[in-house]
């Protein structure tokens, strides 16, 4: 006979509702409340990426700026977009807590949006159609600014949500639970799931929609759609669950290495028992003590006792750090090598956005007699291949690599990243051969004068880059988000996130700056870059990129091989008893 449920286990011990009391297990929380907000990330992704796949054509051919240019906004774009991430995990975790980031930064989105929509309504905010045989009149300084604050409201809009979104989509279950805990794993398959379905939707039908019926109506729709999603998520206000701000592990960090920096002049004792760790501080009874390492023995510096903290009313984390707090800092630091390492693979997936959407404008897009493809949809076949290597993966490589891994997951986190990286190597190979082809079409044609003129080349030469770097995607993001999730402390889940999503930043903008030198390099005469593509040595791009993530691969293994994973650092630190070096 099943035991009365208790008010212990009605009520959840670190969750309340949204009237601040302690939350009930039936009334909040669950699957209710997290398909509200699974909308919520469904709309941000086919807004965010229904501009960004066909941005570039917008900025040729509507605002009149050269390839080069339009690349590098496009990049810009979607790299601040990554890396203001960092900036909402911050002010969700210090000020705001998740509910009101989403709601805040998903309104700042709606904002952007609505300019972005409005500037392709008002004639005066866009350039005037080329005239047969006259020069186009390039947008003027206030058009591009009305633009640019369009881009950017809806950058700033998109990593305040995207930093919050999957964090509070997971404080709607109880892990001390079995059932909840199954519950939350689920929730995140659901959370991939619902990201490629807005990524499907927002690169056939959003970019089918701007292409035939126009802008207005493509970026309309997402504004309807996150007015939507704001409104539903609203809705559901009275049934979720809410967390207390923790605190942001950025500050954490900058106090370990203020007060490492302060004591820099002083000796470390011998014996690391005297200096300052969790157990002395009766604030910090609840966090996990870790083991002392010998790695980085600087930031030791910052837990020198100055004074008895135990005659201390309150102590200074500015001034004295405990020792915990510092191996969690160290933990950071072992990362940020496989971090900087894996920027170069979103460098290369920038150009899929960009360059080969420029190419695949050049080319036959004609599926029959009267259907035409979208330049920007050709990225269905990238998402298509996301969406097909992950089942792929579950249901054949893991099962084999597990027989030569011993590993029941097939390959470990920094083997699924290597993977990814040595597909984007392929990709870009792929990419330049493609191009030389389409090149010597053009030529033998006699196309190369008329940027404008199609090809007589189909446009599914493109699709091995794309289903290339689609499939290194599957192996390098989830790779990555398993890496930095499992091996970050406990506490700085949210940072860790960040980290990851600033990797994708960091190689947006590395793309921007690679462009800018190379266009600066190969000049006028001969660019690599030219506005006619048919003019240009886009595949030299293509094979420096080949080239840089070759060299990129190999720092990357040596990272990899020095890296060892925390469970096992820890586990020879159980096992030896020693402190670990």
């Amino acid at each position: 006979m099943a035991l009365p449920e208790t008010n212990d286990d009605k009520i959840l011990p670190d969750a309340w509702d949204y009237k601040g009391r302690p939350a009930g297990r039936s009334e909040t929380g669950g699957w209710t409340s997290a398909a509200k907000i699974l909308g919520v990330e469904l709309w941000e992704r086919m807004t965010t990426l229904g501009i960004a796949v066909n941005l570039v054509t917008y900025l040729t051919g509507t605002m009149h700026l050269g390839n080069a240019t339009s690349a590098n906004t496009v990049t810009n774009f979607l790299g601040t977009s990554f890396m203001l991430c960092l900036l909402g995990g911050f002010v969700a975790d210090t000020y705001l807590g998740r509910y009101l980031t989403i709601a805040i930064f998903a309104t700042v989105q709606a904002t952007g949006v609505t300019i972005l929509t409005i500037s392709t309504v008002v004639p005066s905010l866009r350039p005037p159609a080329c005239t047969n045989g006259g020069p186009c009149v390039t947008a003027s300084g206030l058009q591009l600014s009305i633009l640019y604050l369009a881009l950017y409201l809806t950058a700033l809009g998109t990593g305040g949500l995207k930093s919050s979104v999957s964090g509070f989509g997971s404080d709607q279950f109880d892990e001390s639970t079995p059932k909840e805990k199954a519950q939350m794993s689920t929730f995140f398959n659901w959370f991939f799931f619902f990201i490629n379905i807005g990524s499907l939707a927002a690169v056939t039908v959003l970019v089918y929609i701007q292409d035939n019926l126009g802008r207005k109506w493509g970026y309309g729709i997402c504004v309807c759609a996150i007015l939507i999603g704001i409104v539903v998520f609203l809705y559901g206000t009275r049934r979720y669950r809410f967390k207390k701000l923790v605190g942001s592990p950025l500050t954490q960090i900058a106090a370990v290495v203020v007060a490492a920096w302060r004591k820099r002049h002083m000796e470390l004792p011998s014996d690391p028992s005297f200096l300052y760790d969790v157990h002395e501080s009766e604030q910090r009874k609840k966090k996990q003590k870790l083991p002392h390492s010998k790695q980085f023995r600087f930031l030791d510096k910052g837990a020198i006792k100055e004074l008895d903290p135990e005659q201390c009313q309150s102590i200074n984390h500015w001034r004295l750090s405990t020792l915990t707090d510092i191996e969690e800092v160290k933990m950071v630091i072992r990362m940020l090598p496989i971090w900087a390492t894996t920027i170069m693979f979103w460098t290369v997936y920038a150009q899929m956005t960009t360059f080969s959407v420029s190419q695949a404008t050049t080319m036959d897009r004609h599926i029959g007699k009267s259907f035409q493809i979208p330049p920007g949809s050709l990225t269905v076949f990238f998402v298509g291949s996301i969406l097909l290597t992950v089942p792929i993966y579950d249901r054949i490589i893991a099962p084999i690599a597990s027989k030569f891994t011993h590993n029941p997951q097939g390959l470990t986190p920094l083997q699924r990243i290597f993977v990814g990286l040595v597909l984007a190597i392929l990709a870009m190979v792929a990419a330049a051969l493609t191009e030389l082809k389409r090149l010597r079409v053009a030529r033998s044609n006699g196309l190369t004068d008329n940027p404008k003129a199609e090809i007589p080349l189909s446009v599914f030469w493109l699709i091995p880059q794309f289903l290339l770097v689609g499939s290194g995607e599957a192996f390098t993001y989830i790779g990555q988000l398993a890496f930095f999730l499992r091996e970050c402390p406990k506490g700085m889940k949210t940072m860790s996130t960040g980290m990851f999503l600033s990797t994708l930043s960091l190689g947006f903008f590395f793309s921007s700056i690679l462009v800018t030198i190379v266009h600066k390099v190969t000049g006028e005469r001969r660019p690599w870059l030219s506005d006619n593509l048919n003019q240009g040595k886009l595949y030299d791009f293509y094979w420096l990129l080949a080239i840089l993530s070759v060299v990129n691969l190999g720092v990357y293994v040596v990272c990899a091989r020095w890296y060892v994973y925390k469970d096992s650092r820890l586990g020879e630190e159980v096992e030896n008893g020693v402190e670990l070096h």
